[in-house]
């Protein structure tokens, strides 16, 4: 009978492979052939795509926009960003995400430093808690790396590790647990976010808006022109960002099945449209498509699909690329044109505004008359789009308020500039010692 049991429990695996138990972690010593390789293997395969986005993908798209004398800086504050961020994700964020949902807020349990977590399913997946744990860490260090870009040139690096390593723990940790650990944006007010249009993106953008006004603006901006030193590297790290991409999206459904395959669709879909737009765009106001405008579009058209893209149908997904545009490209020129706001390589105007603007349109691409998934029982377009809203309204407003707290408490033990000096000669001295480049 214990054969046959065994024997029933693989065969329901292999039929479903997304399927597995209801309860948060099931013990492998009862489920251990529950276990889907396939699924496995694949949520492995996408964390390290996942983190390919951070390391290198961030670092080459942001050092090529930035001056020469500051390549390393980013570089380096990056780095140290997805390392200190995953070393904390381990020993208590993962646990305040996704521990065991009590209060709606923070997650609870034993999970610790991973304690506990050997030989355990994830609640309704057929992966292994620690594989989980893995995919989930991705995320939490490259969202405040997104950060970098709203203070480059200027911010002194020990206040960067010092704020970023609080921020995942106050600000990306709870919110992932409000909208992904069962907290109360999911479970009270519905709240939908496919792979972190809320998590990630509204949640970085919103904070690097605030802590680009905090940081003030840098030396000579917005009279002198400060134009990337590299396209081409930022070509190149956009090329990564958009291939790490898959995983972050397709590894979301967690399954290596037909649901994988429609988000990594829609991702590619919704980035060559927004790219595409944000060339035309280009033509018509500047006289000529740049690369960098064309990278920028395929990130803004990422950010954007991100919230939405295993719930919508192929042809939403374009639509929606180019909405990403239409919603990004004149945002930039708010920031810094109208707004004088500081946020260097645009965070907020790509990141937050494509991460909010994603997040809505989803409440209306779900609708199954236009192919989307469909909306549970009792709720309509016009009730996701208002759950939708309180969820956006919410994290941002949280984001904000913690990071602007988080950056004060942090500068008042290191600094969050540099010296006028200093940010002449260039970070990559300044902070570093060393120079990316050498020409002699």
């Amino acid at each position: 009978m214990r054969a046959v049991a065994k024997f029933l429990v693989v065969m329901t695996s292999l039929a479903a492979p997304g399927i597995a138990f209801a309860q948060d972690t099931v013990p492998l010593d009862t489920a251990s052939d529950a276990l889907n390789s396939g699924d496995n293997a694949w949520l492995l395969v996408s964390s390290a795509l996942v983190l390919m986005m951070c390391m290198p993908g961030l670092t080459l798209f942001y050092g090529g926009l930035v001056r020469a004398k500051n390549f390393l800086s980013v570089a380096v504050q990056t780095g140290a960003i997805a390392a200190v961020a995953s070393v904390l994700w381990m020993i208590a964020g993962y646990r305040i995400g996704f521990g065991e949902a009590g209060n709606g807020y923070f997650g609870g349990g034993d999970m610790w430093f991973l304690s506990g977590t050997d030989g355990l399913l994830r609640g309704d997946y057929a992966v292994s808690e620690n594989t989980y744990a893995l995919f989930q860490m991705t995320f939490a260090a490259i969202t405040p790396a997104l950060m970098v870009g709203a203070w480059v040139d200027r911010a002194r690096f020990g206040w960067v590790v010092g704020f970023c390593a609080l921020w995942g723990l106050v600000v990306y940790a709870p919110v992932a647990h409000w909208v992904w650990g069962g907290g109360w944006l999911a479970t009270r007010m519905h709240v939908m976010d496919y792979a972190g249009g809320i998590v990630v993106h509204t949640t970085a953008g919103v904070s690097a808006l605030i802590t680009a006004v905090l940081m003030g603006k840098r030396l000579g901006f917005p009279r002198q022109l400060m134009l990337p030193h590299s396209p081409a590297l930022t070509m190149v790290g956009a090329a990564l960002l958009w291939v790490g991409w898959f995983g972050f999206n397709g590894g979301s459904a967690i399954t290596a099945d037909d649901s994988a395959a429609s988000a990594i669709i829609n991702t590619h879909l919704a980035a060559c449209t927004a790219a595409l737009v944000w060339l035309l765009l280009e033509k018509i106001k500047v006289g000529k498509p740049t690369s960098v405008g064309f990278a920028t579009g395929a990130i803004a058209g990422l950010a954007t699909i991100t919230p939405a893209a295993g719930y919508v149908a192929p042809w939403a997904a374009i639509v929606i690329g180019a909405v990403a545009t239409l919603a990004c490209f004149p945002m930039i020129q708010f920031v810094k044109g109208r707004l004088e706001i500081d946020d260097s390589l645009d965070v907020f105007a790509v990141h937050g505004i494509g991460g909010i603007t994603g997040s809505l349109l989803l409440a209306v691409f779900l609708s199954p008359t236009l192919g989307g998934a469909g909306y549970d029982d009792g709720y309509s377009m016009i009730s996701q789009l208002a759950a939708q809203a309180v969820g956006v309204g919410a994290v941002a407003i949280w984001s904000a308020i913690a990071s602007a707290v988080l950056a004060v408490l942090v500068s008042l033990v290191i600094p969050m500039r540099i010296g006028e000096d200093d940010e002449r000669e260039g970070l990559d001295l300044a902070s570093h010692g060393e120079r990316a480049w050498e020409f002699e």
